[in-house]
Formats: structure tokens, sequence, C-alpha cells
């Protein structure tokens, strides 16, 4: 597969070395070019009893919340994505659920069993939800910050090329730093949020469907096949 366009992974470490581990396993030019780090934030975890379930969007919130996660342990937890629901279980939290679409579908879940005290260990930087009813209480537990773009990053998107976006604030990036000059450029999304962020104009954009490393990768595939040709 490296006779055609590569491929250029932005999520942050340490997800960008193990899709980068899988991407040159399956046989892409890959380049790994980070556009954020994420970082532990302070908080303190509130008494468990006053909620329901506990609700991880990112595995970045079991991977970085540290020791406070000791006392949510008796809080089952609703997890979107396998990636997540495996941090959850490393960090010793108990998985009820796996949401295998977004934050939304998952949360519609959760209200269809009444389940109303919903604590949600969050970034900094959130994106907004329809609680359907539901007490959500917002806790950030890490921040994902923006870094300057590799060195490399100017020339690799000045040529065809297909970029993995792994969240919406990641595409809406992209999209800036690149600029109108994107119709030499695909895009793989891990959700159809995320690919709406990105905006128009680009050569080709396809949607994981369902939002892990497998998925993405194989509608990356797919674009690189109609690049290559």
């Amino acid at each position: 597969m490296t006779a055609g366009p590569p491929l250029i992974v932005t999520r942050p470490e340490p997800g960008n070395a193990a899709t980068v581990r899988r991407a040159r396993a399956m046989g892409f030019a890959v380049h790994a070019m980070p556009l954020f780090a994420a970082h532990p934030v302070e908080w303190r975890a509130p008494a468990a009893e006053d909620f329901d379930a506990l609700l991880l969007t990112s595995a970045f919130a079991a991977r970085l919340g540290g020791a406070e996660f000791a006392g949510l342990a008796s809080l089952p937890v609703h997890a979107v994505g396998a990636a997540t629901a495996r941090a959850a279980e490393a960090a010793g939290l108990t998985v009820a659920r796996i949401g295998t679409a977004d934050a939304q579908q998952l949360l519609d879940a959760m209200a269809s069993q009444d389940i109303r005290a919903i604590l949600w260990l969050c970034g900094r930087d959130r994106s907004e939800f329809d609680a359907r009813g539901a007490a959500i209480t917002p806790l950030p537990c890490y921040a994902v910050d923006p870094v300057p773009p590799p060195a490399a990053w100017a020339d690799l998107t000045a040529a065809p090329a297909v970029l993995l976006v792994h969240s919406s604030r990641a595409a809406k990036r992209i999209s800036d730093l690149v600029g109108a000059a994107r119709a030499h450029l695909s895009l793989a999304a891990i959700s159809p949020k995320a690919a709406a962020a990105a905006g128009e104009g680009w050569r080709d954009v396809a949607v994981a469907d369902r939002p892990d490393d497998v998925a993405i990768l194989a509608q990356a595939r797919a674009l690189w096949h109609k690049g290559a040709k």
C-alpha cells in the first residue's frame, strides 16, 4: 500500500503511536503528526452515592484521572468506544455499557434505563449533549491543548494525503491549518460529528461506522485505494 498517498495521524499521544502501529501493520506509509497534547488537571471526586453512573467519553479521562478514581469505583461506567472501556477497566472501574457510536447515542441508552444522576468525567473542552432529562454533572479531569504542527506538516499536506480525524476539535484544527487549499486531501473521520466539523471542500470524506481505530483505519484504506488510482 505504500505506493499511494501517505496517511497522517493527528491524534494526541499515546493514541497516536498506537494508531501508527496499526496503520503500519496494514501497509500504510504513515506519519505521526500530533496536533494536540493531553495532560491531567487537578480535580476531586465527589461522593459516589450522589450518582447512578459514571460517563466516560474519552480514554484520556481514565488514563489521566489519577488516584481520585478510587472513590468512584462503585459506580458503573458507561463508555464511548472500546478503547475508553479498556482504559476504564485498567483504572479499576467496572464497565456496564460500551457505546458503539457517540456520546449522544450512549446517553439515549442510559435514559432508556432511567439512569438519571450521571457524573461525566470529561476534558476541560467538551461538547454539549441532550441530557434527555437526566442530571449530568461534567467534571473535567484532563485537558487536550493544541501544540504547533510538526515540521513536516506543511510539506505533507501540500500533496495528496489521507488524514485521520479522531475528534471534532481535531477536525476544526486541521481545517484551520490547511485552509482553502484542500481539494487534494481526504479525511477519515471517527464520527459524523467530526466529519461535519471539518467543513467542505475535501477530495473525499469517509466516516467510521463505530468510534475505534479498526473502523477508522478501514475507511482510510478505502480512501487510500481511491487516491492511488
